[in-house]
């Protein structure tokens, strides 16, 4: 074969291999993986001038229309506390406090970032759910069938995602995120 022949499938080979790379990162990373708290995963960038280019990619591939970090911080999870993959035929307790922040919600997604689709067209769950808005304890079970009290659906599908959304953070979204307590997420049964 001759060299320039080996060069140029040398190049492509490394294209192809950096851009599917790439491209595999982008679509399979947890948004804003760059702090983790247990399960959950954030970033500091997120809406910002200053947001890098990988961060960029994630929010333009998980279609998240990202506030400024003083309006809003973005949590997810693609598992559970104990570190298993989130399954949305199973059924999780999802136990939580005082979040770091005004008004906060939580959803459900698919993998490729859709909401899941359910009977009872229930897609989150905000703190206002709970009395005192949640500012105590408060619990909410993810299942695929209806449960009681608070309920978000998963639809039953194999792997789903949970993002929380933390309005107005009480550190005005300068802080360090990594010393917020979070929900803990228990799989009790499939």
């Amino acid at each position: 074969m001759k060299p320039w022949a080996r060069y140029l499938i040398g190049a492509a080979a490394g294209v192809a291999l950096g851009l599917g790379g790439a491209v595999y990162l982008v679509r399979h990373a947890a948004l804003g993986n760059n702090v983790t708290i247990g399960p959950w995963a954030t970033g500091r960038s997120f809406g910002s001038a200053s947001a890098d280019p990988y961060t960029r990619a994630i929010v333009a591939v998980k279609g998240l229309l990202a506030l400024p970090a003083q309006e809003a911080r973005y949590y997810t999870a693609a598992t559970d506390s104990d570190g298993a993959p989130l399954d949305g035929r199973c059924r999780y307790l999802i136990l939580g406090g005082a979040l770091p922040a005004a008004w906060w919600s939580m959803t459900a997604y698919d993998p490729d970032g859709y909401l899941i689709p359910n009977a009872a067209n229930r897609f989150s769950v905000a703190g206002n759910t709970f009395q005192n808005g949640g500012r105590g304890g408060w619990s909410i079970r993810l299942a695929p069938t209806r449960q009681a009290g608070a309920w978000l659906p998963s639809g039953g599908i194999p792997r789903l995602e949970l993002t929380l959304r933390t309005y107005l953070p009480s550190d005005g979204g300068s802080g360090n995120p990594s010393v917020d307590v979070l929900p803990r997420i228990l799989r009790e049964g499939c």
